[in-house]
């Protein structure tokens, strides 16, 4: 506030004005104030104006907000002669700050009987609820009605002001008050989710705030609009006279891609307005305007606004519209989408589609075409080898298990599944103490045998001797059984090849029963290869096809193999079933291969077209999805 004092302190001297002087003064500002004309030109008239208006005024400033700044300077006084206004800086400040009309009276002037008063006063001119500036005189004294009457044309004539700074006031916030207000009556559009409740508040909304009698929301549906929502009236009726009058007023303007606005306030672009002519003759309204709504480049349907007679609309409530229509178009259109069918989905898609592809420009959209047609025709005419894949697993012809042959303890492990080993390697030991120990009794109980024979010969006992005879030969048979179990507490390899499975290097101590398989043995010149093929394919798979097999290990190499039989019985597996096909590896495949590889193999079938092999999985799910539901 401190910036308004020094301007004022500034004008000092000068005397009392004469009548005849005021008079003519006053007759001009008249004549100013009627006048296109500045904005100190303008406030200098007002001032003489509303000074004469509340008579016995001795001083009179306006003060305005610069443009652009936050400060306060003087734009006029009264009267104009320079003179010392200090009195009016401070009641002008104080009204400034407390945001509020100010009375306050003034230093006595004379002495004696002569001896008077004055009041100064004060108002803050707001705009949009923001103060703007301040008007502030100094009065003679008079009695409190007629001061509070002075307080009130002093409010009433601050009115002016605020045109003035509307009128003035900065295009960039004039904008953003438009565009607040714009966004304001769409924001009803988003409050309720329902498409029809939505269009119908936001319709209500506009006319209410724009003063129309009579908004309509239109949706382009095909070439013809269609009346979606109409301000107050939740149901309608659509074949009306004044609902067909609405939709023609609508389709002119969106054919024209124009705003349409009848009758015109002003000469501009040329439009046709036939339709809104008929409009007003059939509704009787004094006004109407229209305003496509567009969403991606494309028109989806209009607004039309109408007002009553004698009631026409401004530029700025044109400005607004526009605004409105700009902002509401894409909602209303998505919230549309997002209400349709499926079927009315795929219609609108298809159409965007095509006249992409039909109409002028989406040079992109036409070389894509172009691209797909090019790669369909291909696919309908080439033609490349089927083949079924399917997970394999590499396995020996012949695989031997190398089991318990005893109950005991395993003592030595030294090999594990992964090892190759010679025909009668030592795999695996087994404890043999509590063998020993049976063999060393067996052996003492026939010595003891042997004695005895010896003394029934001496004696010739004939028929101890067939006893101790019989006795002799059990225990030579129970001396040979140890002997043998003994020699197969040694585990070895039955011949040369590669343990398949087995590991005993982390069970040493760990019992072992009579017949528990502990290694699996299998070749390393013979091969097979066992492919688990779906059984939607097995019905192209025959003996004798040949084929390549890709294992993890080397995910480079292809293997040759041959189909050699089928089994017949299928097997489940993640919830699918499964065939298992055995094939021969050929030529010298087997010798970078091991028992245990897993990769895919594919047999090849025959040669068809591409669009048949990468489309003929789905079709067959068709067509027994169909047979399924039909009767």
């Amino acid at each position: 506030m401190s910036s308004v004092t020094p301007e004022i302190h500034e004008t000092v001297g000068g005397g009392q004005v004469a009548d005849l002087a005021a008079r003519r003064g006053y007759e001009q500002a008249w004549r100013q104030f009627a006048q296109q004309q500045s904005v100190e030109e303008f406030c200098g008239s007002w001032l003489v104006i509303q000074c004469h208006a509340i008579g016995g005024v001795s001083d009179g400033v306006v003060v305005l907000q610069k443009p652009g700044t936050k400060s306060f300077a003087p734009v006029a006084f009264y009267p104009e002669n320079p003179r010392d206004r200090a009195h009016l800086a401070r009641v002008s400040e104080r009204a400034l700050k407390e945001g509020q009309g100010v009375v306050q009276p003034g230093e006595p002037v004379g002495e004696g009987e002569a001896q008077g008063s004055s009041y100064q006063l004060a108002y803050p001119v707001r705009l949009d609820g923001e103060i703007r500036g301040v008007v502030g005189v100094d009065i003679a004294w008079r009695p409190e009605a007629r001061l509070q009457a002075a307080m009130r044309e002093l409010q009433w004539g601050s009115c002016w002001l605020e045109v003035l700074l509307r009128r003035h006031a900065d295009p960039t916030e004039a904008e953003r008050q438009r565009l607040k207000l714009a966004l304001d009556l769409v924001s009803t559009l988003l409050e309720v989710p329902s498409l029809r409740e939505s269009t119908t508040a936001f319709t209500t909304e506009l006319a209410t705030r724009l003063g129309c009698d009579r908004v309509t929301l239109g949706m382009l549906e095909g070439k013809r609009v269609r009346v979606a929502a109409v301000s107050h009236s939740p149901q309608f009726e659509k074949r009306a006279n004044l609902m067909r009058a609405i939709e023609r007023a609508m389709e002119e303007a969106i054919d024209q891609e124009e705003m349409v606005v009848y009758p015109a306030e002003r000469e501009g672009r040329p439009v046709v307005a036939r339709a809104h002519e008929a409009l007003l003759h059939e509704s009787e309204a004094g006004s109407a305007t229209t305003f496509p709504l567009e969403h991606g480049g494309r028109v989806v349907g209009a607004l039309t606004f109408e007002r009553a007679a004698g009631h026409r609309f401004e530029v700025p409530t044109l400005e607004v519209c526009a605004a409105v229509a700009s902002v509401a178009g894409p909602i209303i259109e998505l919230k549309h989408g997002s209400e349709a069918s499926l079927p009315l989905h795929a219609g609108r898609s298809a159409k965007s589609l095509w006249e992409k592809l039909a109409g002028p420009g989406h040079p992109g959209w036409k070389l894509g075409a172009l691209g797909v047609g090019a790669v369909a025709a291909f696919l309908a005419f080439a033609t490349g080898e089927f083949r079924v894949s399917a997970n394999s697993t590499v396995e020996g012809v012949v695989q031997r298990a190398v089991s318990a042959p005893i109950n005991g303890f395993v003592t030595e492990a030294p090999l594990r599944a992964g090892e190759t080993v010679k025909a009668g390697q030592v795999i695996a030991r087994l404890d043999d103490r509590d063998l020993r120990l049976e063999r060393i009794k067996i052996e003492s109980q026939r010595e003891q045998y042997v004695t005895q024979y010896r003394e029934a010969m001496g004696k010739r006992e004939r028929a101890q001797i067939a006893i101790v005879s019989a006795q002799i030969a059990q225990a030579e048979a129970q001396l040979a059984l140890v002997d043998e179990h003994l020699a197969r507490t040694a585990l070895a390899a039955p011949f040369d090849g590669i343990i398949v499975s087995g590991d005993l290097s982390q069970r040493l101590g760990s019992p072992v029963e009579r017949g528990q398989v502990l290694f699996e043995v299998a070749p390393l010149a013979d091969y097979r290869v066992v492919l688990q093929v779906d059984e939607r394919d097995i019905s192209h798979v025959a003996e004798r096809q040949k084929g390549e097999l890709t294992v993890t290990s080397m995910p480079g190499e292809r293997f040759p193999l041959e189909v050699r039989s089928i089994t017949p019985v299928n097997t489940a597996k993640e919830g699918r079933n499964f065939y298992r096909v055995e094939a021969t590896l050929l030529h010298e495949a087997e010798s970078r291969l091991r028992p245990g590889m897993e990769g895919v193999g594919k047999i090849s079938i025959e040669e068809r077209k591409l669009v048949w092999i990468w489309t003929h999985g789905f079709i067959d799910w068709v067509r027994l999805w169909a047979w399924s539901w039909l009767p």
